[in-house]
């Protein structure tokens, strides 16, 4: 649960988060045609983004295809909620 925060507390990676449209797929090239950043950039930020588990990814050809792993962060918005539930 830590990697994802950790994960979700850069703007950077945030802002990349939001461009993904429900059901989407994005590569690098994509992300960084309307990132600010440069490519290498984006791809240590989608790395990050990756490992932590907030993102899914598959190779196609040469291409790395990047979603997001929304049952990863249902689970963890969730337990999150649960416990402030039950400590309120």
């Amino acid at each position: 649960m830590s990697k994802i925060f950790v994960a979700l507390g850069d703007e950077h990676r945030q802002r990349m988060l939001l461009l993904f449209e429900p059901g989407e797929r994005l590569n690098v090239g994509q992300i960084a045609e309307v990132s600010t950043l440069a490519r290498s950039t984006v791809s240590h930020h989608l790395k990050i983004l990756h490992e932590s588990g907030v993102l899914a990814s598959e190779k196609i050809g040469k291409e790395v295809w990047f979603w997001l792993n929304r049952e990863a962060l249902e689970t963890t918005f969730s337990n999150v909620l649960n416990y402030l539930k039950e400590n309120a």
